[in-house]
């Protein structure tokens, strides 16, 4: 049977910093439930299709936040500027233009210039997705061609309008902002 380590004397392991943060520094962001049941926090983007914002870097130039789909078929197709970092927490979603399908658990990380047509299959009735996204995604035809774009700050606007609209104010997008 194992004993229980005795205490190491001078052992500062769960001592914290003694020192002050760097000036200037900003307050953590934490935010909980992220998957909570308050609509009210999910802006529509389209049909079907929501938004749910987790943080909006105006200095960095990006934006994370969850993607909740309830419907299959093709929702965008779209060119990045930045790099995309994704990760899978309900259903799946692929690109037509790779033949792989980002299910469950996966990590995607999407690289500066790539274009491609998002679809959620058939068989997925609910997908959801933390997607931290630098930069602007372009929306384009299939040729390329630009039809709009969104980047943090149109984010930040929808957000404003959303939140302003379901009781929460404009000002609401406040705490998600750094």
């Amino acid at each position: 049977m194992n004993k229980p380590a005795e205490p190491i004397v001078g052992d500062t392991r769960r001592v914290p910093y003694a020192k002050p943060q760097p000036w200037g520094m900003v307050p953590d962001m934490v935010v909980h439930d992220v998957l909570a049941e308050d609509e009210r926090l999910w802006a529509p983007v389209a049909p079907d299709i929501w938004s749910r914002p987790l943080q909006l870097n105006v200095t960095g130039g990006f934006y994370v936040h969850l993607l909740r789909v309830r419907r299959s078929g093709v929702l965008q197709r779209h060119r990045h500027s930045g790099q995309v970092h994704a990760y899978v927490m309900k259903g799946s979603w692929f690109y037509l233009e790779h033949d792989w399908v980002a299910r469950e658990g996966t990590y995607v990380f999407e690289p500066p210039g790539e274009t491609h047509t998002l679809v959620v299959p058939d068989d997925c009735s609910e997908m959801i997705t933390l997607f931290t996204v630098h930069g602007a995604l372009m929306y384009v035809d299939p040729q390329g061609e630009s039809i709009g774009y969104d980047d943090v700050f149109t984010r930040i606007d929808k957000y404003r309008e959303h939140f302003d609209k379901v009781g929460l104010g404009a000002e609401h997008v406040r705490r998600f902002m750094r």
